[in-house]
């Protein structure tokens, strides 16, 4: 391993709340970028040596670890270490709803959770697409920060109006679908600006695991709720597609028009203090661990 992201699945896998569970005793840690020690019998492909990025593993927090030689990817030198690190799981989750969401160009998708790693990438990686992105912050700051990337079309739900300036921000263009990686009140306010018989898509639940959703506009605008599981949808997706939307990522990242910030760099010894940055409220960027 030489550096590994702290991602809120792993935490939620250490506390059993994910939706798989290792078998114990277990390491923890899924994604990596790290350099190939040895080869099992038989694996063809990979040389010793080799830069990869490892994703979808167990016990990735540590100096040394095994990972299915299939499921590793080989990396271009200019790709840094930071960027190889968080290669596929929060890029991954982006591109896949993207595609799941199948939105067309000129459409607008809303989503909370924007200065997230999923947040930001969608936003950019949905650039790409022709597809227009209204982010929901909780805060004022959150707007700065976003822009900052060069993310725009950003609306902060902590100020009054918010809704009419989302509104405004849509004007007429169709808003099939929003997405939820929040839970709670915040959910309601995705759900208020999607357009009838949309769609909300729900993929976390940062802010808590209820979600707080009027029966009214769900009845009556005929809006659908459902669930996005980047796991079983990158188990079900076809090879030809996986290609091509990790294609998508590695291009997005070496023209610079996807970035993947990291807010620190911790040692393997200093996981305690790790965890604690992964959640503090307005963190810019992942956190990594060095081996």
């Amino acid at each position: 391993m030489v550096l590994s992201p702290v991602h809120h699945h792993d935490l939620w896998t250490i506390r059993g709340s994910y939706g798989v569970r290792p078998e114990l005793p277990s390491g923890a840690g899924s994604e990596a970028v790290a350099v190939v020690e040895a080869l099992g019998e038989g694996v063809e492909g990979l040389a010793l040596g080799d830069r990869v990025a490892a994703s979808a593993v167990t016990g990735a927090w540590a100096e040394l670890f095994t990972a299915p030689a299939a499921s590793l990817i080989p990396l271009p030198e200019q790709l840094p270490d930071e960027a190889a690190a968080q290669l596929v799981a929060m890029p991954f989750s982006a591109v896949s709803l993207l595609e799941h969401l199948g939105l067309e160009r000129g459409e607008v998708l809303v989503q909370n959770a924007a200065t997230g790693a999923v947040g930001r990438l969608v936003a950019q990686f949905a650039r790409s697409r022709g597809i227009r992105v209204i982010s929901l912050v909780r805060r004022g700051s959150g707007v700065e920060e976003l822009a900052a990337q060069g993310i725009g079309d950003v609306v902060a739900t902590d100020q009054e109006g918010w809704q009419e300036q989302a509104r405004a921000l849509i004007g007429d263009a169709r808003v099939p679908a929003g997405l939820d990686s929040v839970g709670g009140e915040a959910a309601g306010q995705v759900l208020s600006l999607i357009e009838d018989g949309g769609r909300l898509v729900v993929f976390g639940a940062m802010g808590g695991s209820t979600m707080a959703l009027p029966s009214g506009p769900i009845i009556f605008r005929d809006l659908h709720v459902e669930g996005f599981w980047g796991a079983r949808v990158s188990r079900e997706m076809s090879p030809e597609v996986r290609r091509r939307l990790i294609g998508e990522i590695l291009s997005g990242l070496l023209s610079g028009e996807v970035t993947l910030p990291v807010a620190d760099v911790l040692g393997l010894d200093e996981v305690t203090g790790a965890v604690a940055a992964t959640l503090t409220d307005g963190r810019r960027g992942k956190v990594l661990l060095r081996a």
